[in-house]
């Protein structure tokens, strides 16, 4: 049982001692879609272990609301503790704490100025195949429909527009097999697999200017494979690379930047996820920054649904309670006056406060 009354900090504790690690978010689920459906302004739908709750009350624009509720496996951080001003546990900064904002805002703001969409979604921190906002998207595109949308990933209380994005591609390397004993009659393939190494170190990434907002692209190794036996020479390795690229280009440019990278070598891209820009002139946007007065807007450096939303023709930006430098670790928190900020400054936005 969720309690929707309760103050938002205690909410975050409570979503945080309910274990959803990806793929086992149905209780979390179950406890969500039972805690909306309480609330006799709200329409509440359910695909899967995602949840959609909308207002209809006629108004002009809607906006969406949308945060995932899974998180990366826990490390002994579950449940919560509570350490002077700030909440300790899985899921703390990514992305419990604007979960809790998002319930805080659907139970305490029954009229808003503009109806608004709650999305609460499974497996975002997985591969992109089983995120739940891409299968409402293809099942339910209507339910994601709206004029703009704020994705209450961690931000560190401030607005971050577009999102960067993210390719992965194998980078093979050929040799040629032989025993280790006899191996100068073959070639070596890790050995050969040092000029991959040599191309990224020497990379120097861009930092483009996009719609006034600064990005910092990165080209990095991060898986090497190779090795047939402790007695063979090996033919092959493979170095997996990740390029994170600002929303200046597109995903075919990006692939095309990678190959040219590593012009010679063969190239097999296995993971490619588009960016978003940041869209801050949106009518919508504009009045979001106006109202929540969180200070400059700066680019998000890192991939978020934002970029879902943009290919569904939604301005969506990026703003939550959370840390993203603390996402993921396993001494995870959020400061606690934090998210009561945030969810004062959007019940602000909602109710048509100024900034």
């Amino acid at each position: 049982m969720l309690d929707l009354t309760a103050d938002v900090r205690t909410l975050t504790a409570d979503l945080v001692d309910i274990e959803s690690v990806s793929g086992g978010e149905r209780p979390l689920a179950d406890a969500i879609e039972q805690a909306l459906r309480g609330l006799p302004h709200l329409a509440v739908d359910r695909d899967g272990d995602a949840v959609v709750a909308r207002t209809s009350l006629g108004r002009g624009r809607r906006v969406v609301l949308a945060g995932h509720i899974d998180t990366v496996p826990i490390v002994g951080n579950v449940p919560s503790r509570r350490e002077g001003g700030r909440l300790y546990g899985c899921g703390t900064s990514d992305m419990k704490s604007g979960v809790a904002v998002q319930l805080r805002l659907a139970a305490t703001v029954p009229g808003p100025v503009h109806d608004v969409t709650y999305v609460f979604y499974d497996c975002e921190e997985i591969d992109a195949e089983r995120n739940g906002l891409r299968r409402l998207a293809r099942t339910h595109p209507e339910w994601l429909a709206g004029d703009f949308a704020v994705l209450l990933e961690p931000t560190g209380g401030t607005i971050e527009g577009g999102c960067q994005g993210t390719l992965r591609a194998d980078v093979v390397v050929r040799g040629e097999r032989a025993h280790s004993a006899r191996s100068w009659m073959g070639r070596n393939a890790i050995h050969d697999a040092g000029r991959v190494i040599d191309v990224l170190r020497a990379y120097t990434p861009r930092e483009p200017e996009v719609e006034g907002l600064r990005y910092h692209e990165g080209l990095n190794a991060v898986f090497v494979n190779g090795g047939v036996a402790g007695n063979v020479i090996p033919d092959e390795c493979v170095v997996t690379v990740n390029f994170r690229y600002a929303p200046d280009r597109t995903p075919a440019e990006a692939e095309a930047h990678v190959r040219e990278v590593f012009d010679g070598f063969e190239v097999r891209v296995t993971d490619s996820a588009p960016p978003a820009r940041p869209g801050l002139d949106d009518p919508a946007a504009a009045e979001f920054v106006r109202a929540v007065g969180a200070g400059r807007a700066r680019a998000k450096l890192g991939w978020t649904d934002v970029a879902r939303m943009a290919e569904l023709g939604v301005p969506a930006v990026n703003y939550g309670p959370g840390d993203p430098t603390l996402a993921h670790t396993r001494d995870e928190y959020v400061d606690l006056d934090a998210i009561g900020e945030a969810e004062a400054r959007m019940a602000g936005w909602l109710r048509g406060a100024a900034g």
